[in-house]
């Protein structure tokens, strides 16, 4: 494009001018519209204004774990597996690879000129909701229970999907759902949520202000439900006084779909739809997924809304799309030439099986594991294993050559025989199941009394926990699960299995906890392998073999089978997640084995005494004691010692995931403030406040596992 002098400018639209700020273009942009035209770019499908040069535009795109929804694209683990990898530098790549396909797919789609839902660059990711309760389905798309943890990794996806340009976004990331969400599913259009001013400060914000404030994150989507008796898509509280005013949050917020319409049809807040967008324009949410908006037009007529609360919410929509590059020309606008042929190139696919690599968690191993390279016969058996849904959870794309876990094993073990029998169903009753249960139960059998080894490949799939759905099978209801264990039919076969006197490997896909009480008591191995993605097998057999060392940690707590959980709509924190409960875990957060040992020493503060404002730097030594590479997950808990207010029993504050090889020694270190990590929120002055006092620093390997620590006092 020609440069254009000034006094050509002078005589153009300023929207149309690059080198004015996107504010300026997107006010100058919205003051050319009729109020019909805003109205209409206030839905998430905004048709094409021709006039002024506006391309329709979907802002509806998922990108969870992978670009979703919009043909072929690497599939990653998903996000709970991407969690349990506590690598954020791992993180970052893998959000920079997910946002490279994206925006590739975004310049083929231009060029084609397709601008459908899943064409475009608003992607409505990552799901940073606190996994408080593990029968909420949606869970998996979280980071997990910790909100240090999920902020950490958070704020490295959002970095790495929105790019590192100083004028220009790769991609729109958005944090959802904002702020008190987790289930249950069935309930999710019309519940009503009363957090304590405790938990709401403590558990449910922290992760979305870190998004905010440090990954400057562009969109915020709001919930279905209600927070304190307003839908929190219409809820001044948290959309303007939280997020705009004490955050300094300066992007756009978006509805849950439908979630507008909820207003007046589910929660029946308001009695029209007229009425349900104007209070929702009002209170801060600028855009409607859905078609509620639609009614904005009478609302602005009825005198339900100013026209200029339309504009304040539509400059936000078209800054976005300005910050994009949406109206400029390619040439200015960097990841312009990005090639459809980045999608599935074999680096991203090699990504896909490093981070399912790092995701896995050795949950017990007396032994058996890693497998020796010359087994002669394997039986692999079980419902998860010779299935691509089993790698993909919810949310994702469509990989082009997945690896199962049964292709995996017997890629990694070429000269052994390995036999494969599903042995029963996923769970009972499941549509197009097995046609003979029975006789499949018994194959089974056979083959693993034929076998040297028997993998059993079970537990979970987005066919049975997920985002509301019809779903209705023992143990699972609408998308959640009413029991932790696993399907009866799986765990029948399990012990069947034991029973031959073959030695069991237990491998698991799932998106959540499971109370494997038996299996822990009884199989000799169990590797946990969530919806690893792609590449699945791969990393699984990895793992058998030996070839990697599984380091993944937990970032849940698994319960045991007979703990009783606080109700699952319940949202008080207490009793809940490893910083509240009282119990014994099944496996702790944090939990994971290693194919080698590790040593800690040398624990060291630079200080004993600190004012709240001062910073503390931990140091130790790490060393690995054992006779082969591995990784070890160091994570940094504090514990406070005092009295004063009622607190969590520890809280994560800092991790650190290392490579060492055998008999390598490396120094860790951290940085902690007591204006930040021993932060409490007080109810009375309604402000975070730190108490003086004793506080312990802790070092170990899991929450449960402290290998080394310290105490220290925060004066007044």
């Amino acid at each position: 494009m020609l440069a254009l002098s000034a006094s050509a400018w002078s005589q153009t639209d300023a929207y149309k001018n690059p080198e004015l700020s996107f504010e300026q273009r997107a006010a100058d942009l919205v003051a050319h519209m009729t109020l019909e035209e805003k109205v209409s770019q206030m839905q998430n499908v905004a048709p094409a204004i021709p006039r002024l040069g506006i391309p329709a535009y979907d802002w509806w795109n998922e990108g969870l774990h992978g670009v979703a929804r919009a043909g072929q694209a690497t599939v990653f683990p998903q996000a709970i597996g991407l969690a349990a990898t506590f690598d954020t530098a791992l993180m970052h790549q893998v959000a920079t690879t997910i946002s490279d396909e994206a925006r590739a797919k975004y310049n083929q789609f231009q060029r084609q000129g397709l601008h459908a839902r899943y064409e475009g660059l608003t992607f409505w990711s990552p799901n940073i909701n606190i996994f408080r309760d593990p029968r909420w389905g949606r869970g998996q798309e979280t980071y997990g229970e910790d909100p240090f943890l999920t902020s950490r990794m958070g704020v490295a996806f959002v970095e790495g999907m929105q790019g590192d340009d100083p004028k220009y976004r790769k991609l729109d990331a958005t944090a959802k759902h904002f702020v008190v969400h987790s289930g249950p599913e069935s309930e999710r259009h019309r519940f009503d949520v009363h957090p304590s001013e405790r938990d709401l400060y403590e558990t449910y914000l922290p992760a979305f202000q870190a998004l905010v404030q440090e990954a400057k994150v562009d969109a915020v989507m709001g919930a279905y439900n209600r927070v304190d008796g307003e839908s929190a898509s219409a809820n001044p509280r948290l959309l303007q006084n939280i997020l705009r005013k004490q955050w300094g949050f300066n992007g756009y917020t978006v509805s849950d779909c439908d979630a507008v319409e909820d207003i007046y049809k589910q929660h029946r807040l308001v009695p029209s739809a007229e009425q349900a967008a104007a209070l929702a324009v009002k209170s801060g949410m600028d855009l409607n997924c859905g078609t509620t908006y639609a009614a904005l037009t009478q609302a602005v007529h009825d005198g339900l809304v100013a026209e200029s609360d339309i504009d304040n919410a539509l400059r936000q929509l078209m800054t976005a799309r300005f910050r994009l590059g949406m109206f400029d020309p390619p040439a200015r606008v960097p990841w312009s030439t990005l090639s459809y042929s980045v999608n599935q190139s074999p680096q991203h696919d090699e990504l896909a099986r490093r981070a399912a690599d790092e995701s896995i968690v050795l949950l017990k191993n007396n032994g058996v594991l890693p497998l020796s390279p010359d087994v002669h016969r394997i039986a692999v058996i079980g419902p998860t294993a010779d299935g691509v849904a089993p790698l993909l959870g919810n949310y994702h794309g469509t990989p082009k050559a997945p690896v199962t876990i049964l292709q995996g094993i017997r890629e990694a073990a070429p000269h052994a025989e390995v036999t494969y029998a599903p042995g029963a169903d996923l769970v009972e009753g499941i549509k197009d199941g097995l046609a003979n249960p029975a006789k499949a139960h018994d194959d089974a059998l056979h083959a693993a009394q034929q076998a040297d080894v028997v993998i059993f490949v079970g537990g979970l799939t987005a066919d049975l926990e997920g985002e509301e759905m019809k779903v209705n099978y023992p143990r699972f209801a609408g998308g959640d699960r009413t029991d932790l264990r696993l399907p009866a039919s799986q765990e029948k076969l399990l012990q069947a299995l034991q029973a031959t006197g073959k030695p069991v490997v237990l491998v698991l896909t799932s998106g959540s906890a499971l109370a494997i009480d038996w299996a822990k008591q009884h199989v000799p191995a169990i590797l946990l392998a969530w919806y690893p993605g792609q590449r699945g097998g791969t990393a699984v057999a990895d793992a058998l073999f030996g070839h990697t060392d599984p380091a993944g940690r937990l970032p849940i707590t698994f319960y045991k089978a007979d703990e009783k959980l606080p109700p699952f709509d319940d949202y008080h924190m207490e009793g809940r997640t490893y910083r509240y409960f009282k119990g014994e875990a099944l496996y702790p957060f944090g939990y994971g084995l290693s194919y080698t040992h590790f040593a800690y020493a040398d624990l060291q503060l630079d200080r004993d005494k600190a004012a709240p404002g001062d910073h503390i730097k931990v140091t130790l030594k790490v060393k690995n004691t054992g006779e082969r590479a591995g990784d070890e997950v160091v994570q940094l808990y504090l514990k406070p010692l005092g009295e004063t207010h009622a607190r969590v029993n520890e809280e994560l504050h800092g991790f650190q995931r290392m490579h060492l090889q055998a008999g390598e020694t490396q120094a860790v270190s951290f940085d902690i403030s007591p204006a930040t990590d021993l932060k409490y929120y007080d109810e009375v002055q309604h402000a975070y406040a730190v108490d003086p006092g004793r506080y312990r620093v802790q070092v170990g390997a899991s929450s449960s596992d402290i290998r080394l620590a310290q105490d220290f006092v925060v004066e007044q």
